[in-house]
């Protein structure tokens, strides 16, 4: 394990005694008998790990996004396709217990047939400059999040969209981001993800 954080090393090393833990991230990428690396870091350290991990012939696992904009998230996902390792971005909604409940009780026919999904998420807390800038514009950042869960409920690719955002307190980007349209089969959406 590494971390940069030096109580958050000595908290793991109470945890896991008998795990290997770094000051450095280097001798977990040269590691050969390590297969597989987590990368759980902001967007702005993940493309240069990555890469870091696929010279070293290791399979990644990495937070969303994985990289600090679009043009860099492109080109690297054109470098993991080139290469023989799998790239797995970890998008932790599907595995939360609660929609799984939900899934089963559409799935049970106790709604009827789904025809819209309105999804509403509300990140309290966070200001402007607040530690998650690197992880680019808020939309990008939290409410991927949705645009991925909403696809999953409809079992559908998405056809047509629309999005506002509003920007506030002078922030470059969009804090409160509405986006709206339709999946191939028909089903409608709507997707509101704010900072508040």
């Amino acid at each position: 394990m590494y971390d940069i954080c030096g109580p958050a090393r000595e908290l793991a090393l109470q945890q896991l005694p008998d795990a290997a833990i770094y000051d450095a991230p280097g001798a977990i990428f040269c590691d050969g008998s390590i297969d597989a690396v987590g990368l759980f870091t902001l967007a702005d350290a993940r493309p240069q790990q990555t890469r870091q991990a696929l010279a070293n012939c290791k399979h990644v696992l990495a937070e969303k996004p994985i990289g600090q904009d679009v043009a860099t998230e492109w080109q690297l996902v054109r470098e993991i396709e080139g290469s023989d390792r799998l790239v797995a971005v970890n998008l932790f909604n599907r595995n939360a217990w609660y929609h799984k409940e939900i899934q089963q009780f559409i799935a049970e026919g106790e709604i009827g047939d789904l025809a819209i999904i309105r999804i509403c998420h509300m990140t309290p807390g966070h200001m402007p400059m607040e530690g998650h800038d690197p992880e680019g514009p808020r939309f990008h950042d939290c409410g991927m999040h949705y645009v991925d869960v909403a696809g999953w409920y409809a079992k559908s690719e998405y056809q047509s969209g629309h999005a506002q955002g509003i920007r506030a307190w002078g922030y470059k980007d969009p804090w409160w981001v509405q986006a709206h349209g339709t999946f191939a089969n028909g089903v409608v959406f709507e997707i509101t993800q704010g900072f508040i």
